[in-house]
């Protein structure tokens, strides 16, 4: 994969003269066990202190963690008073939905910003990383945890065994772990790669993580394929000595990892080809594009866009301008190529032709929401997983 710089690493303005620093991107595989990890870590705190992602921006999202958080609770039995802790709790919209349950609630979080701001709206948060002193402050203060979630946490994990370990001593002993992870399985076979970026340093499958939970004294007994994110699965454990058998749907996964060779090295191979035909048709679509006179800007600035637009070579002379949604982001400008990130109001102060949608996962709400772009003549270009050209005549 190309260098890049981290792909959270918005830059104010009065920022721009200063050098972005840029960091390899290289994955490896285990041979032994065939979990995949970033070779190159940055310091956790470098990357999440300041984050300006947050989960609340997006109402897909807010659906979607209100799923969750009913289809944990059933799985754990929750009853009204029970502690949920989420791990990575971000500005606390999943720990929203589980209060709305009874539950009660506390998050732990990096982000000193967003920390902040999921206090002052009410959602108990510990401004930190999880580690044994935090968790035993939790036990102490509020006990055990009938719940457990981190939800894209597990992606960013150095120590996934240390972790697991933490996890495990602030667990009740008939509570669950519930963690929800990009799927690698998902990331090969749909082109995922732009979800490669620093701060993801696993690419998870189930079957490595079975033996990595057993040896923290944790069984994983279900998992669901949701989604988010292009596709990710809900793994569930418990304490081993809960005796939870391992569900149907888990034993399908673990033959369907198998037959697809997804521990063989030819997969990836196959798949660094497939990456190479994605970016030539994209170039040339926008190439013929900017040809036939039509200006074009982005729409979308999630951390995967830093992957697509450098793996693919796309900067200010493809993209006018990058749209987002977030307050957090708009006024900055993009990692490493210094697009100015701007309101969705923007393009009506300056209009371009078409739009590259480079938070590819939400292309069906985010087309939805701009039917107006489209019936003025304007299209949308979906980059991913394929390649498609979105007109006033097609429906999303």
């Amino acid at each position: 994969m190309t260098p890049t710089p981290l792909a959270n690493d918005f830059r104010a303005k009065k920022d721009l003269r200063t050098t972005q620093n840029y960091f390899p991107l290289e994955v490896l595989r285990c041979e032994s066990c065939g979990h995949l990890q970033l070779a190159n870590v940055v310091d956790p705190e470098t990357l999440f202190e300041d984050y300006i992602y947050v989960s609340g921006t997006s109402p897909s999202f807010v659906a979607h963690f209100e799923t969750y958080a009913r289809s944990a609770s059933d799985a754990a039995d929750l009853n009204a008073g029970d502690l949920v802790v989420d791990i990575g709790s971000n500005d606390g919209t999943l720990l929203k939905a589980f209060k709305a349950l009874g539950a009660r609630i506390k998050g732990v979080d990096p982000a000193r910003n967003i920390a902040k701001s999921a206090n002052l709206a009410g959602v108990p948060t510990i401004c930190d990383f999880f580690t044994e002193e935090i968790a035993e402050k939790i036990r102490t203060e509020e006990g055990h945890a009938k719940i457990i979630t981190a939800n894209n946490v597990c992606a960013h994990i150095d120590d996934l065994s240390g972790f697991f370990k933490t996890v495990k001593q602030l667990l009740a002993i008939d509570g669950i772990f519930v963690f929800e992870v990009s799927y690698l399985l998902d990331v090969l076979n749909k082109t995922l790669f732009d979800t490669i970026y620093h701060e993801h340093l696993d690419y998870h499958a189930v079957t490595p993580l079975i033996p990595c939970l057993k040896r923290q004294g944790m069984t994983l007994f279900h998992v669901e394929r949701v989604t988010s994110h292009g596709g990710s699965i809900r793994v569930y454990a418990a304490l081993e000595n809960k005796n939870r058998q391992p569900t149907a749907q888990l034993k399908d996964i673990i033959k369907i990892e198998g037959d697809a060779r997804l521990f063989t090295k030819e997969t990836y191979s196959e798949f660094s080809n497939t990456i190479e035909v994605a970016g030539q048709k994209l170039r040339g679509t926008l190439l013929a594009l900017r040809r036939a006179g039509r200006k074009l800007a982005g729409y979308g600035a999630p951390a995967k866009a830093t992957t697509l637009m450098h793996q693919f070579r796309l900067n200010r002379d493809d993209l006018a301008y990058i749209i987002d949604d977030s307050i957090w982001k708009q006024g900055l400008f993009s990692p490493g190529f210094n697009i100015p990130i701007v309101p969705p109001s923007h393009l009506s102060d300056e209009p371009v032709d078409d739009l590259l949608i480079l938070a590819w996962n939400f292309a069906t709400p985010i087309i939805k929401n701009n039917r107006a772009f489209l019936e003025r003549g304007g299209r949308f270009i979906i980059p991913l997983p394929e390649l498609r050209v979105v007109t006033s005549d097609d429906q999303e």
